[in-house]
């Protein structure tokens, strides 16, 4: 097996970090792959909080002033210094998030991706042309800086979310303020030393338009609190969301929420049996079930039930499972023992609830020590019961029969949250059906492709418990931005809307 010690110092010190600086500290850093500690890191103080917001402030009075296509060039030569950096970064991610390799260089790339769309759109931060009722009258709306940008990211994800922020938020005028996981700070680190980077070639921006805050949930509290801080973009739990979303509301400031993911596949009787198997596998045990996106509840038409689920037992019973560094392997490590023991203590309710469990065992050979590998687990329901409502983050597939598609829908939609869903069936009225108002009540719904892998173009994001933000594509960025009506007068009258009469 492949020894991270082996090259870790030369992929941090290619990162800009010093392995030497890394210890000593009260957050320890471990690795899901094997437990070993990665680093010891200084924690920052929530009282330190007020002199971050305060340079976050001084920052954005500079850089809202910058043209935004000015500002788009400062993200273009930061995904530059990605591409640079992408095999050092992508390692990383997979030692800290214990991905596969394959993934945790996915997952730059998704950075990568979305930079690119960032420069496109900071020449198309577009308002509209209204027609006025009133002549002589030209009415429009306009897009501006916001404020300063907080960004809580979570350990799955650890740096392709915050990209997907910061690159927008940069490209509309707003420093960022990023809280990551404590489980994946370095990631975080590096990603500071990358963007400084881009910075030294920019030469003009003002100081401080991105601040990396490593510290517990105290400093997040802190984050959300603070007044000066008018977009909290939050990735996590939806417990965490509950926490957030009020505390935010209640100082009139903007939350961009993504939460809990309950994602369905509905299999029709026309589907591509074949497809339909490749695409599951995926979806369900990519990233060992740790996705917001992982398909987690599998809706298949009675009559071709037992021939999809006798497929899917003999594809995952030849799954390679272990150290993620190694070429062929699949699937690698929960985060923590906590999830190992989530993921155990759902099979046991799902069984009492009238489940049958395939797979879904600690696995101890072959593995490196110190990890938490466990199978995945096919869990066959006789219906739709409070533990497959519940989302487990980790890789458990619940499958459930139907008769009548609507039935299916059903099934899908009655769960508390709202992230991705898709359907696998060659008939138009089902496919057109899904996609309906009547039908998915999901953020992103898919027709013949698996909920997760969502690309960049899209706006992200889901409804219900699933926090009803969006990121990413489509007009994602007006998230990051405030919307101002205009109305000009270019006439000598000074008519009153709607007709009111008030001479003087």
């Amino acid at each position: 097996m492949k020894d991270m010690n082996m090259t870790s110092e030369t992929t941090l010190s290619n990162l800009g970090l010093d392995p030497a600086a890394l210890s000593g500290g009260s957050l320890k850093v471990t690795s899901p792959i094997d437990g070993r500690v990665l680093a010891e890191l200084n924690e920052m103080g929530a009282g330190e909080m007020d002199a971050v917001i305060a340079r976050a402030k001084a920052a954005f009075k500079a850089w809202r002033t910058v043209p935004a296509p000015r500002r788009g060039e400062l993200v273009r030569l930061l995904g530059e210094e990605l591409r640079a950096a992408k095999d050092d970064l992508g390692a990383l991610v997979s030692w800290e998030a214990g991905k596969i390799t394959s993934e945790g260089l996915g997952e730059v790339q998704e950075m990568i991706d979305i930079c690119d769309f960032a420069v496109g759109q900071s020449r198309q931060l577009y308002g509209l042309t209204i027609a006025s009722e009133r002549p002589g009258h030209r009415m429009m709306e306009t897009w501006h800086p916001i404020g300063p940008v907080g960004v809580i990211s979570a350990f799955n994800f650890p740096v392709a979310v915050w990209c997907w922020n910061t690159a927008l938020a940069l490209v509309c005028g707003n420093p960022v303020i990023w809280k990551p996981s404590e489980k994946t700070p370095l990631t975080a680190l590096a990603c500071a030393k990358i963007f400084e980077r881009a910075l030294a070639r920019f030469e003009d921006a003002p100081a401080d338009l991105l601040q990396v805050l490593v510290g517990g949930a105290d400093l997040g509290k802190a984050l959300v609190e603070s007044e000066d801080v008018p977009v909290i973009s939050a990735t996590g739990s939806t417990r965490m969301g509950r926490a957030v979303a009020p505390i935010v509301a209640a100082r009139f400031g903007k939350c961009i929420l993504e939460l809990g993911g309950n994602n369905a596949m509905i299999v029709g009787p026309s589907a591509d049996l074949e497809m339909a198997v490749r695409a599951i596998v995926f979806s369900a045990v990519g990233t060992a079930g740790q996705r917001c996106t992982t398909l987690r509840r599998l809706i298949v038409h009675n009559s071709i039930k037992g021939d999809l689920v006798a497929r899917l037992k003999k594809a995952y019973a030849g799954l390679p499972i272990g150290n993620p560094l190694e070429d062929g392997t699949l699937i690698g490590p929960l985060v923590d023992e906590a999830s190992g023991n989530a993921m155990s203590n759902a099979l046991k309710s799902a069984e009492a609830e009238g489940g049958v469990v395939f797979g879904g065992n600690r696995v101890t050979e072959n593995v490196p020590e110190g990890g938490v590998y466990m199978q995945p687990a096919i869990v066959e329901m006789p219906g739709q019961s409070a533990t497959v409502k519940t989302e487990t983050f980790a890789p458990i597939l619940y499958v459930m029969g139907y008769d009548a598609f609507g039935d299916a829908l059903e099934i899908q939609n009655d769960v508390p949250q709202g992230l991705s869903s898709c359907v696998f069936t060659l008939n138009m009225r089902e496919a057109e059906q899904f996609l309906s108002a009547a039908g998915s009540d999901c953020g992103i719904a898919n027709v013949n492709i698996g909920p997760s892998g969502a690309e960049i173009g899209g706006a992200f994001g889901g409804e219900k418990e699933t926090g009803g933000g969006r990121e990413s594509g489509s007009d994602a960025w007006k998230g990051y931005m405030r919307r101002q009506t205009n109305t000009v007068n270019y006439s000598d009258e000074l008519p009153l809307a709607q007709g009111v009469k008030f001479d003087i």
